[in-house]
């Protein structure tokens, strides 16, 4: 089951729980309810919302995993749900002792794709498609001749196709967006992974000591360009600030719908897929990631106007 994202934003409220039941009040009066097991996402954006324990408690108990932003509007910590799985010390054992040349083949993996997703969200007629394309048949293991960072120069220098633009992870304006998606990316990856009894905190390649998310932050490349899309789409439809409109279109991606092995799925779901088959593979149980799969231009260029047409839950 799909899980529902809640966003709490323009209006502050109060959050309790009653017989297992998420319940989101306004001065005094109950606006809305759902079933703490429902909840993937909370993410709150209102500095004068407030909890009670059994909320947080019931939530992290339920799988979900709560998003707090700060002044700028951009998460700034989550509370992530220790796992429940039945293997989780055998599987944080396999993920601890897993050697090096396969974390660099696994990279490997995760860059290829990262470079493929990047070309298609660009016209086939563009040479840099031409150029990602093949620069994705170039990584070797471990990517040690940092393919990805060439492949990321010549993307950013046409993602917006006739207009210049500078990724900056500490800029604002469509920056703001990008981090804001990333950031919404990076919590459902980082659920995923404590779902499938791995620690979020190992990572494949990512390994900076004061990082709690290095696996989450390996794991999201593949999907990174699926919020270059939907940032684009905005900015197509004249939206220009990180509004809550804009915000919960960048929710949405979490549910659109994506190539992989399986068959057309989620996002939500071929994340969860993706750290399933990580855990697999350390367990050698199989050889390959299920990466998401190949997705057109036209796809990615309509999330952003598909996404007010989802059933997604906001605080309005």
């Amino acid at each position: 089951m799909i899980k529902h994202t809640i966003e709490i934003s323009q209006e502050p409220a109060h959050l309790s729980v009653t017989r297992r039941q998420l319940v989101i009040e306004r001065n005094g009066q109950c606006i809305s309810q759902i079933p703490c097991e429902d909840v993937g996402l909370l993410i709150v954006d209102n500095a004068r919302t407030t909890y009670t324990h059994s909320a947080l408690i019931q939530i992290a108990q339920s799988d979900g995993v709560l998003v707090v932003c700060g002044d700028n509007h951009l998460p700034s910590a989550m509370l992530v749900p220790l796992s429940q799985h039945s293997q989780i010390v055998w599987r944080i054992t396999s993920q601890i002792e897993a050697s090096l040349p396969l974390r660099k083949k696994l990279w490997k993996q995760i860059v290829v794709e990262k470079v493929l997703r990047q070309a298609s969200n660009l016209p086939k007629s563009y040479p840099a498609y031409k150029k990602l394309v093949d620069l994705s048949k170039r990584v070797q293991s471990g990517d040690v001749t940092n393919i990805e960072a060439q492949a990321a120069k010549i993307y950013w220098q046409n993602w917006l196709w006739q207009e210049e633009f500078r990724r900056d992870s500490d800029g604002d304006g469509l920056n703001a967006f990008l981090n804001y998606g990333y950031a919404i990316i990076r919590a459902a990856v980082a659920r995923a992974i404590v779902g499938a009894g791995l620690s979020p905190a190992l990572g494949l390649h990512h390994c900076n000591r004061s990082n709690h998310f290095c696996l989450a932050d390996d794991l999201m490349e593949p999907f990174r360009p699926l919020i270059d899309a939907c940032v684009r789409g905005l900015v197509d439809r004249g939206v220009l600030e990180v509004s809550s409109e804009a915000k919960r279109m960048l929710a949405l991606c979490l549910y659109r719908t994506m190539t992989t092995e399986a068959g057309a799925s989620p996002v939500a779901t071929a994340i969860e897929r993706l750290c399933t088959s990580l855990a697999q593979v350390i367990e050698g149980e199989r050889a390959q990631l299920e990466l998401p799969g190949e997705f057109s231009l036209e796809a990615l260029r309509s999330l952003a106007i598909a996404a007010g047409e989802s059933s997604h839950q906001e605080d309005e």
